[in-house]
């Protein structure tokens, strides 16, 4: 049994990279994926945020890489830069235990040519989004991937949700035949089996259950905003607060720029991380989230994917995420390692359906309300009437409420299944128009970032 690190045998230059990091002893993911991986095994790993799973593949690519041959040999996918970013920062220490060692961070928002020129050199590793790898791939011919045998797709749910799938797959199946595929993913929807069957020879799932789904030690504070926007009553609220760090989520980056300019003028010193800023500016922002220089964070939902905060004793959702699995991440911030946390969810009407359903996943809210400088308990949030436009549950309506008919053995298992069948049919087109949305507004910003 792989208990500690000294227990896998690792050569001196792998061991000084666990020293660097100052790991002791594997966590839960690692302890799964190491010795798999260095057994050229392919996987499916199930895990979340901040469970130790990036080491999970750096560590083994420390042992398994030939340094001395001038050839991209690794690849790996992060739906964002953001993402990317993070996977880069915490690679580098790869380079300083072995200085031999050549990694490439591949984005938008790198100077196009200059980016061509220094991969004439080729990298080990390449690390970045699949669109910008597919570009100067498959397009330019800059990048040569065509005999790198590893493949490590992180976040792989999130990279089917953005609609980067297709760019993942352009890149998979111009790489070396005899390809070693990892995805890591918090979630493995059915739109992700296919691709990961095509390309995966009896691959080796590996489910972490960390418990942060239902973490009881998160109080849900639900905030009805009446007729005040999100951030006025966000502003309302926020005096009560005695954080170490808050993070505060917007559903959209219109949303987070405009709840981040709100609380500067109100005088909070804020943190944006989104995908709306400049380069630059996100750059900038990820390194002080690294470095912990503010207590407020403002962010949209890359935050709650793959970017991990420490210290997090508050969170604030400003309304519910169309994906509610999102709002779970969210919440899971401030519940790290046992810890206890607040999760304040402001709500508006049109917010009901989605509280029913987190009620439904399991989610008890503590209805509140801060009046007159004190918190005040309310009645438990009441199911509101079916809404005239709302299709799924007029549908399911009418299949609880059917009119008096003869029964016959078996009937509830079939209602539910019936049920079952609406709400998944519903979540394919919503989620259909998302990814159709997402991949549009994500090709006119390459396009607008390939002119300038």
């Amino acid at each position: 049994m792989y208990n500690k690190f000294s227990d896998y045998n690792f050569n001196k230059l792998t061991n000084k990279f666990i020293e660097l990091n100052y790991f002791k002893v594997p966590t839960k993911i690692q302890k799964a994926v190491l010795q798999e991986m260095r057994r050229g095994r392919d996987i499916v790993a199930v895990s979340n945020t901040g469970t130790g799973k990036t080491h999970a593949f750096l560590i083994p690519l420390m042992e398994m890489l030939d340094y001395d041959v001038d050839q991209t040999q690794a690849v790996i996918t992060a739906p964002t830069r953001e993402l990317a970013m993070q996977i880069f920062e915490k690679a580098k220490l790869m380079s300083k235990a072995n200085p031999k060692i050549k990694i490439k961070l591949v984005t938008g928002g790198i100077d196009r040519s200059k980016m061509i020129e220094s991969l004439k050199n080729p990298p080990h590793i390449v690390i970045g989004t699949p669109g910008r790898i597919k570009d100067l791939f498959v397009d330019e011919g800059a990048l040569r991937l065509e005999k790198s045998s590893i493949l490590i797709v992180d976040e792989a749910d999130m990279t089917l949700e953005y609609g980067f799938l297709n760019d993942v797959d352009q890149i998979a199946t111009r790489m070396e035949d005899e390809l070693q595929m990892l995805a890591f993913s918090a979630t493995i929807p059915e739109g992700l089996k296919p691709f990961l069957k095509r390309y995966m020879e009896r691959p080796q799932t590996i489910i972490i259950d960390d418990d942060e789904k239902m973490n009881p030690r998160i109080n849900h504070m639900l905030i009805n905003c009446k007729h005040h926007n999100y951030t006025q009553t966000l502003l309302k609220i926020l005096p009560t607060f005695m954080p170490y760090v808050c993070l505060i989520f917007a559903n959209t980056r219109k949303d987070a720029a405009e709840c981040a300019n709100d609380l500067r003028n109100e005088g909070y010193k804020v943190l944006e991380v989104h995908g709306g800023l400049e380069a630059r500016a996100r750059k900038q922002a990820m390194k002080q989230l690294s470095s912990m220089e503010y207590t407020y964070i403002v962010a949209t939902d890359i935050a709650a994917r793959g970017i991990d905060v420490d210290g997090v004793t508050h969170v604030v959702s400003l309304g519910f995420p169309s994906e509610l699995d999102f709002y779970i991440h969210r919440a899971g911030r401030c519940g790290r390692a046992g810890k206890s946390g607040v999760c304040y969810a402001l709500y508006k009407e049109k917010d009901a359906r989605a509280i029913r359903d987190l009620m439904n996943k399991g989610v008890e809210f503590n209805h509140v309300a801060y009046r007159n400088g004190d918190w005040v308990t309310l009645k438990p949030f009441e199911q509101k009437r079916i809404a005239k436009n709302d299709l799924r549950e007029k549908e399911i309506a009418k299949t609880l409420y059917r009119k008096k008919q003869k029964v016959k053995p078996g009937y509830k298992k079939k209602r539910k299944n019936e049920i079952a069948r609406i709400k998944q049919k519903e979540k394919q087109i919503k989620i259909r128009a998302d990814i159709k949305a997402k991949r549009k507004e994500m090709y006119k910003k390459a396009a607008r970032e390939d002119k300038e």
